[in-house]
């Protein structure tokens, strides 16, 4: 239910758990239940990935090659979260330091070949909307 929350479309969300934890497939769920069309990429290689929905922006960011602070400057991602819309991060510990506080932290945890622990942590007053 949390696609139906309407706390959501200003969300910034964090996705944090190893290497194929699951974070790109709860995003790629996320943005199907939205109503995103289309190919879902995972943003590896270009960091961020956009989605336009009716009255909704969508950024899907993947910092796992983010290394120089400076790029979040020159790629203009200040001004992204500074915008309204749904941010989602992949990595986010990777640009620890120029990454705001999320509303909502999303640990994945493998627990076995198709088994995973989710735990939803709420970091400001949105993220406490979103899990009610």
């Amino acid at each position: 239910m949390l696609a139906a929350h309407p706390s959501l479309r200003n969300a910034y969300i964090e996705l944090r758990g190893p290497l194929g934890a699951g974070k790109t497939t709860f995003v790629r769920h996320l943005l199907r239940a939205l109503g995103v069309g289309g190919r879902i990429k995972s943003p590896t290689y270009a960091v961020m990935e956009p989605y336009e929905l009716p009255g909704l922006a969508i950024s899907h960011f993947d910092f796992y090659r983010f290394g120089d602070p400076r790029e979040w400057e020159d790629a203009g991602f200040r001004d992204v979260f500074g915008r309204p819309g749904l941010k989602l991060a992949e990595w986010p510990e990777k640009a620890a330091g120029v990454l705001p506080t999320p509303d909502l932290r999303v640990d994945i945890e493998p627990t076995g070949a198709t088994l995973r622990d989710v735990t939803f942590t709420a970091c400001t007053s949105v993220g406490e909307d979103l899990l009610r």
